[in-house]
């Protein structure tokens, strides 16, 4: 396999007219490599938004190496930008364009044979509604259509900043089995999103950050094995007598109302063993494995309980009018090349460090 994003040391800090600097990257690092889905996690302010439109050269970083389908980032994005596509935050369309009509400007803009807006279409599920105006779209089908305008150049590497974001059930589902549709036809994808739930579903590997520093990737079994404790919900009728024998195995045993949760277990045939030896049967054995939620809170110290460390949220960063301005390096039109095209508009935050 071989690397398709490579982010070395990245480090970005913004700066308000009172030059208060507040740092969103502080040497991270991710790789994704060649056939991935990549999942990106992190909190509110933990820097994701702040990576993902770093590496797409709508913000200039202070430091580190990126590459791009092994092209350095941004200066050499032009040249790989009709093999990617990218959707940072929602984009904006003409409501009274309608689905087909929008694909097709994108298409002329970026120089795609227009039979490509029926495929991506079709693959997106929205054929049926090319021409009902956008506006009457549910955020769903606006969501799918802006997958749509990043798959016109059929790229090898999508990039999705929260694509489920503000979907109902159904619309996150559309959106998973899009994802793995992609994915079976040999796309990689890099996942932001909020809903760990479904990066555990959809994904094969991932990144988790926290204020701005790399702190856990690997394949997602890696990263749930490493937080594996061998615990094991036991109910039993004795619980009392029950603590008293496994606790005597040197098990750490931790009692509820109408439960044990015993950890450090390797053998659960052994546990039963110690219990029915003494006639104590045991009527439930559920193994506690971690999933990802779990492990994602415990990473990034966001359990909610009192004096758990707070993440800095992105509302408390400035603003772009409040940004010292990097200059016109930093503005890189990717518009037609990455698939936002000018009908889908960037926003405020993503046009200028």
């Amino acid at each position: 396999m071989s690397a398709v994003i490579e982010i070395a040391g990245l480090r970005k800090s913004f700066r308000n007219l009172r030059g208060d600097a507040r740092v969103a990257l502080d040497g991270f690092d991710m790789l994704v490599e060649a056939g991935q889905v990549h999942g990106f996690l992190g909190p509110n302010g933990s820097g994701k938004t702040t990576t993902l439109r770093t590496l797409l050269g709508l913000v200039r970083a202070d430091a580190g190496r990126m590459l791009v389908l092994g092209e350095p980032a941004p200066e050499r994005l032009p040249v790989v930008a009709p093999r990617f596509g990218a959707i940072v935050e929602s984009p904006q369309f003409f409501g009274n364009f309608t689905g087909r009509r929008t694909l097709r400007l994108l298409a002329t803009a970026g120089g795609v044979e227009p039979i490509r807006v029926d495929e991506v279409l079709e693959r997106v599920g929205l054929r049926d509604r090319a021409e009902d105006r956008v506006k009457g779209y549910s955020l769903g089908m606006k969501q799918r259509l802006a997958v749509a305008s990043a798959l016109l150049k059929g790229p090898e590497l999508l990039v999705l900043d929260e694509p489920a974001n503000g979907l109902d059930p159904a619309g996150i589902r559309e959106m998973r089995d899009l994802v793995r549709d992609l994915a079976a036809a040999g796309v990689t994808v890099l996942v932001s999103s909020h809903i760990l739930a479904e990066i555990q579903l959809i994904c094969d590997h991932v990144t988790i950050i926290s204020r701005g520093r790399r702190v856990t990737a690997g394949t997602v079994g890696e990263v749930l094995a490493g937080f594996d404790r061998g615990e094991y919900l036991v109910r039993v009728d004795d619980q009392a007598r029950a603590t008293e024998l496994v606790t005597a195995t040197g098990h750490d045993v931790v009692t509820y109302p109408d439960h044990l949760v015993v950890s450090g277990v390797t053998d659960p045939a052994a546990l039963t063993r110690v219990l029915g030896e003494q006639d104590l049967w045991v009527r439930e054995l559920t193994p506690l494995t971690p999933d990802l939620e779990s492990v994602f809170l415990e990473l990034t110290g966001t359990l909610p309980h009192p004096g758990a460390p707070k993440q800095v949220d992105d509302s408390v960063l400035p603003q772009r009018a409040d940004w010292d301005h990097d200059g016109p390096a930093a503005q890189i039109e990717l518009g037609s090349t990455v698939g936002g095209g000018d009908a889908a508009a960037t926003t405020d935050e993503g046009t200028k460090a």
